[in-house]
């Protein structure tokens, strides 16, 4: 269990004394007399064992005196004196086990023009797709760079807020990350891969966790949301073409979003919306909010159901997979998602203190979070119609 439902010791709730400690394995190296020293302070320390699994170097089993947020931070505090992590978790027994693993990580900064490159180069990939959706849109064939604007600086501000999100909450909790790195693809449909940042050090709580996961995604829609019911607003709805096009798939928001501009679900009636360039980066921003939204893994939504469920959480992967391959049979576009699902997805951040809960207004806004992903999910994305 992960959710301790007290962290009282023993003597605390009805005065008894907690057993002597039992000594396991090898003596003590010159250093762990005083890591014993810290963790006494806020454990009842029931065993000491000094060869526990790798990487630890000793592990210290009991029941906490003081809360697990309290505790850890005193822990880390002096372990890092000593050069170790410090991992709080509970055993099968639900006691409290303190970890020691030796190694402090010590980011060294890195230098910044990869992401400004990266930057400009999504700048222009994002450039060239707009700018060739604008020329289908004039009937022409000559191809204007700068006319490719609209759709490139609306989804730059959005993949960018999505990514600072990120950044920011991970500066608030004192985190060492990365500036984002921008992933230009010119030749994709939407000219760019999307966005990126990487934790340079391990998250201390499921507090940290769900800040850093969810700030993103909610900080892209916030972005999104209006450019798209400002794209939607600008476009214009015309009869069906009699030529082939590309029609995007709708998620329930994006449904909502169309019936509330035009009074009518679209496409009916023999008419469509045909969606300009901010109307295009606003349904990109919503369709990436949703895949970074599945529940599993490394993507944000796996950061925000693991905080919310803990260990639990990785019993979604296998009916996850199965729904993704039944999503491939309807559109192979999801063939190779599946795939990255299928490897990565099975692995998820954990924090250094695994007893920490969430509060309450996390938990609130954790379930909300997840609802969003409900409601931006695009099950068939891009469909080609051939009239």
């Amino acid at each position: 269990m992960l959710n301790e439902p007290s962290v009282l010791s023993n003597s605390q709730k009805g005065g008894e004394t907690p057993p002597a400690p039992v000594i396991t394995a090898r003596p003590p190296r010159a250093s762990f007399p005083e890591l014993e020293s810290a963790v006494q302070e806020v454990l009842d320390i029931y065993k000491v064992s000094y060869d526990p699994p790798a990487p630890a170097s000793v592990a210290f089993t009991g029941r906490l005196r003081v809360d697990s947020e309290t505790a850890y931070a005193r822990l880390d505090k002096a372990f890092a004196a000593q050069d170790y992590h410090t991992l709080l978790t509970t055993n099968d027994q639900n006691q409290h086990v303190v970890l020691a693993i030796k190694g402090r990580i010590r980011p060294r900064p890195r230098p910044w023009w990869p992401n400004a490159l990266l930057l400009v180069l999504t700048f222009f990939s994002l450039l060239y797709v707009g700018a060739l959706q604008q020329a289908s849109i004039d009937g022409q064939t000559e191809v204007a760079l700068w006319e490719g604007l609209p759709y490139a600086l609306s989804l730059l501000l959005i993949l960018g807020a999505h990514e600072l999100g990120h950044f920011f909450a991970a500066r608030h909790h004192k985190v060492n990350v990365t500036l984002p790195y921008f992933i230009p693809m010119p030749l994709f449909f939407f000219g760019t891969l999307g966005a990126f940042i990487q934790l340079r050090e391990p998250m201390r709580n499921r507090k940290m966790l769900f800040d850093i996961g969810a700030a993103g995604p909610l900080a892209g829609l916030v972005i999104a949301i209006p450019v798209l019911l400002i794209g939607l607003a600008t476009s214009p709805v015309e009869p069906f073409p009699t030529e082939t096009y590309i029609i995007e798939g709708d998620s329930l928001l994006y449904a909502a979003a169309k019936t509330l501009i035009y009074g009518r679900y679209l496409p009916s009636g023999g008419e469509d919306v045909f969606i300009n360039q901010l109307a295009k980066a606003g349904w990109t921003g919503l369709f990436i909010t949703g895949l970074n939204l599945i529940p599993l893994g490394q993507l944000d939504g796996g950061h925000v159901i693991f905080t919310l469920l803990g260990r639990r959480a990785q019993r979604l992967y296998l009916p996850l997979i199965i729904l993704f391959l039944m999503l491939s049979v309807f559109n192979t576009s999801w063939l190779l998602w599946t795939m990255l699902l299928f490897f990565l997805g099975r692995i998820y951040a954990t924090p250094m203190d695994t007893i920490t809960p969430l509060d309450a207004r996390r938990r609130v806004l954790g379930w909300a979070t997840l609802a969003i992903f409900v409601l931006v999910f695009v099950p068939n994305p891009l469909n080609i119609v051939q009239p």
